[in-house]
């Protein structure tokens, strides 16, 4: 099973809005109960265009309101790009970024913590990947 998780960069900081985020690190989850553990797979770039992902504000505003086709387009390529997962954690997401996961089949778990190492969120996190 893949998991998805918005990071900042190859350091693999936790990117906390998920639409605006630069990259997604793809985790393979492996193994059941104690023997269960999280392998990185790749690291891909966000494929929106429509924001400048090495400046991407990581405060901005979720609720922006963009429901016009175009930005809606934008969105979706997230949801296409990693439609092999099966799940990715969030701390933030809009609307927009929520439905481009979800019409891919891919679940939405919410981070509420403080970390932003993401080995620690995906232990945080772990038992809700099932």
């Amino acid at each position: 099973m893949k998991i998805a998780i918005p990071v900042k960069d190859e350091n693999l900081t936790f990117f906390s809005n998920a639409g605006h985020t630069p990259k997604f690190a793809i985790y393979e989850l492996s193994g059941t109960g104690m023997f269960r553990s999280f392998n990185l797979n790749s690291i891909i770039k966000n494929p929106r265009t429509d924001i400048d992902h090495d400046h991407a504000e990581e405060e901005h505003e979720c609720n922006h309101g963009h429901d016009d086709e175009e930005h809606i387009k934008e969105h979706n390529k997230m949801g296409v790009a990693l439609k092999d997962c099966s799940y990715i954690v969030v701390k933030k997401a809009c609307k927009n970024t929520a439905n481009s996961f979800t019409s891919q089949g891919i679940k939405l778990v919410k981070y509420n913590g403080e970390a932003l190492d993401v080995n620690i969120i995906l232990k945080e996190t772990s038992s809700s990947f099932k």
